[in-house]
């Protein structure tokens, strides 16, 4: 079983929000995603996708996305974006899943195999530019979900499970000074992160070690529209 990673997928298969007004290389961007996941996911195989799923604002709309999404082979497992206004209610778009193989987490976790996952859409961290009182917070809200899903994880855990966190935002700024998510990444025993909402030319490393912790910039265009291997 591998373990893949892919963020900001900003489909519109039901908008006309044309992803190549951000560049060219945008251009067709879900067709160069899907050749790279069919040579690579198998039916056993997981692929995170950390928020930024489809720009749809209503759930019906964004299950045409989401359906795009069941016909690729592999269980995935998301997290909300803050662009995902579709995301609304938690029991209904499980409900409404288009496939077994989805798994939507909010303030939760989830076990596949030899892997438990958690996740949520996380904010700007304190040392980011502009961050408001406004800012601080969504960031201590964040938290807060993320220590809920914590203690999920550990009603999951029987053995020697890996522990893997989604997080939409930098879990850190450009200095990767510390923050509330990696302090509770590390106090929870998770071994990799991956994250996204980057996009553009600006500079952000695109794997990062924190206090034995590994970091993965995974979103499409930062990761030249090819899934990242996390193991």
């Amino acid at each position: 079983m591998n373990v893949y990673a892919i963020g900001d997928l900003h489909l519109s298969l039901t908008a006309d929000k044309p992803m190549d007004i951000f560049g060219g290389n945008w251009e067709g961007h879900f067709e160069k995603i899907k050749s790279d996941w069919l040579e690579k996911v198998e039916k056993e195989d997981i692929v995170l996708i950390p928020g930024d799923i489809s720009w749809a604002m209503k759930l019906s709309d964004a299950l045409v996305d989401l359906n795009a999404l069941a016909d690729l082979p592999g269980k995935k497992v998301f997290i909300r974006g803050n662009h995902d206004y579709w995301w609304n209610g938690i029991s209904k778009l499980r409900e409404a899943a288009p496939s077994e193989d989805f798994y939507f987490l909010q303030t939760d976790a989830v076990k596949i195999g030899e892997f438990i996952f958690v996740g949520s859409r996380g904010w700007s961290t304190p040392g980011s530019a502009e961050f408001t009182e406004q800012d601080q917070k969504l960031y201590l809200r964040e938290a807060e979900r993320f220590r809920l899903a914590f203690l999920d994880a550990k009603r999951l855990k029987t053995g020697e499970e890996k522990l893997v966190a989604l997080v939409h935002f930098p879990p850190f700024n450009l200095k990767e000074e510390s923050s509330l998510f990696t302090e509770l990444f590390e106090q929870n025993g998770v071994e990799k992160v991956v994250f996204g909402h980057l996009h553009g030319a600006g500079y952000f490393p695109l794997k990062t070690w924190k206090n034995g912790v590994e970091y993965l910039l995974t979103s499409c265009d930062k990761a030249g529209f090819r899934l990242v291997k996390v193991y």
